[in-house]
């Protein structure tokens, strides 16, 4: 489902499509879905067009691909130039008419490092709705990760051994590359580094040097971040090096082998060392012209190989495998779950497997931090009819009982406030920024006070969303309370509402009273939100129940 590097756009993709730059026309006999993504990077705005049928294919109707320089204007000054959003918009209105064309019924647009990082941000997204009537969702590394990593998993299945072994997904960007580490199939880590290749040419000022300097230059920036990576991510493990951007794919075009999956290519190291080495004899003007490359993409090709070339060697692998899908192939993806119904199951296991990283990071409580969240969740499963909340909030849920202890890492006084500014300032895979604050949020009220009208940060979020965090919130103040000892003596809950009485009948333990207390304690914002005042209570024998 990738996109060659192309000024003009590349037509065609895979399935039923016409390579002749019209729309592939739908089956008629079933109805489907015309989906498009749109993503807004540092050196190009590119767009993909896609059929979803009822069974759920996808079938890519058409690529397009236009140059424009957003991230040399943030990286260089911090904003985006009035050229710069003028070229933006223009290309952006291009596509709406293309839309028109197709009739899409479903698109989603996004934003990269380049609109993320500039000052007028605000400006820009204003400007593309006013002219385009496109609402340009501005999307954090996070959310880039899982989006590729989707895509990626997608493409390779259970190929090269993902499931069984360490491996490393790397996708080098004009803005920053995107680093996710997979353990046995699940994500494990997942980091972003500033080290795309146009910030790199911007910050380093390479463009006047010569091919050896600038290599020379570009090696020292990149060795030194690399480094420090090997601590976090044991990057000495990872056996499997997945690759994924233009960049990687002109790799593959040049010295690539093709594979069991025809959608993959590999590299040998080898191999990919002498294709950096003889790229980066070339000057920008030699490498478009010897290799037909659009100045664009010569100018920031020698950056991105050096960066791929240096994590390669930072780890154990013996080869480079080429995905030749992209970002917009997981918004993609995305969308076709959102027009059919489905749920992507791995993105929950991320987000869980991320938060536990975190937690151990910040040395938490494991074992109370797992059964807090369970018993949280087993509330938010009992009261479903009180809260009406959906799946994407119990998964939030689960994160903040995971995490809500984090902030004793900074101090135990006050931890649940150092909780909630480690959270918000964290990447939790998975989850947006909007979701990362939200639990950020939760975790802050898992104990002392409740929210109030002087909480700043509180207040600044929509009421909805407010709402959300407050039922949420007094879930975990009362699962949190069940387990004050940390002893996860409380383990069989059973919910029954009694009038305007919640009670909670707990089976296997001799003394509640520490419980009734904390409970007692903890439960105000329970009360408020839900109405219910909760009580705990030893569980009666089956017998006895079945008598009343």
């Amino acid at each position: 489902m990738g996109a060659s590097k192309t000024d003009q756009g590349e037509r065609g993709g895979r399935g039923d499509v016409r390579g002749d730059g019209q729309a592939a026309e739908p089956s008629r006999e079933q109805p489907v879905s015309i989906v498009a993504a749109i993503d807004i990077g540092s050196n190009a705005i590119r767009m993909a067009i896609a059929q979803v049928l009822p069974d759920g294919e996808l079938e890519i109707l058409e690529h397009l691909q236009r140059a424009v320089r957003l991230g040399q204007d943030t990286f260089r000054r911090g904003r985006l130039g009035g050229q710069t959003v003028r070229a933006a918009v223009a290309i952006l209105r291009d596509y709406q008419r293309v839309l028109r064309t197709y009739g899409a019924q479903h698109v989603r647009a996004v934003a990269t490092t380049a609109v993320r990082e500039a000052a007028n941000v605000d400006t820009f997204l204003d400007r593309v709705l006013m002219a385009t009537g496109l609402d340009v969702a501005v999307i954090d590394t996070s959310e880039e990760s899982r989006l590729t990593v989707t895509a990626v998993r997608h493409d390779l299945g259970r190929a090269f051994g993902l499931a069984r072994r360490s491996a490393l997904i790397c996708e080098v960007g004009g803005g920053s590359t995107v680093l996710t580490v997979l353990r046995k199939g699940e994500i494990a880590a997942s980091q972003n580094l500033n080290l795309g290749s146009i910030r790199l040419q911007e910050v380093l000022s390479t463009t006047d040097d010569s091919p050896d300097r600038s290599a020379e230059l570009l090696r020292d920036q990149i060795a030194n971040i690399v480094v420090s990576l090997q601590s976090e991510l044991h990057l000495k493990r990872i056996r499997t090096f997945v690759a994924v951007g233009g960049d990687a794919r002109f790799a593959a075009r040049q010295v690539g082998k093709s594979t069991q999956s025809g959608d993959l290519s590999a590299i040998a190291r080898s191999d990919f060392d002498k294709l950096v080495a003889k790229c980066q004899r070339h000057t920008t003007e030699e490498l478009a012209r010897v290799y037909g490359l659009a100045f664009a993409d010569a100018e920031t090709l020698d950056p991105a190989l050096v960066v791929y070339q240096s994590l390669l060697h930072a780890t154990g692998a013996e080869q480079i495998i080429v995905s030749h899908v992209s970002m917009r192939d997981g918004l993609l993806l995305d969308l076709v779950r959102s027009v059919t119904g489905q749920e992507d199951e791995s993105v929950s296991k991320g987000a869980i497997h991320s938060a536990m990283a975190i937690a151990e990071k910040y040395r938490v409580d494991l074992k109370h931090a797992r059964h807090v969240a369970d018993m949280s969740v087993h509330l938010f499963d009992e009261l479903q009819s009180e809260h009406g909340l959906g799946a994407r909030h119990r998964l939030l849920l689960r994160a903040a009982g995971l995490l809500h202890e984090v902030g004793g890492f900074v101090s135990s006084r006050a931890h649940h406030k150092h909780s909630h500014y480690l959270i918000a300032n964290s990447e939790v895979f998975g989850l947006t920024r909007d979701e990362l604050l939200v639990v950020a949020h939760v975790a802050r009220y898992h104990r002392r006070a409740c929210p109030k009208p002087t909480h700043v940060d509180y207040m600044a979020m929509p009421r909805e969303t407010r709402m959300v965090v407050s039922k949420l919130a007094a879930l975990l103040r009362v699962a949190d309370a069940l387990d004050r000892g940390h002893g996860q003596q409380v383990r069989d809950i059973q919910c029954e509402r009694r009038d305007e009485n919640l009670i909670l009948a707990v089976a296997g333990v001799a003394d509640l009273t520490l419980e009734r207390r904390q409970v007692a304690a903890k439960g105000d914002l329970f009360e408020d939100i839900y109405g219910l005042k909760v009580h705990v209570e030893e569980a009666q024998p089956a017998r006895a129940r079945s008598a009343k």
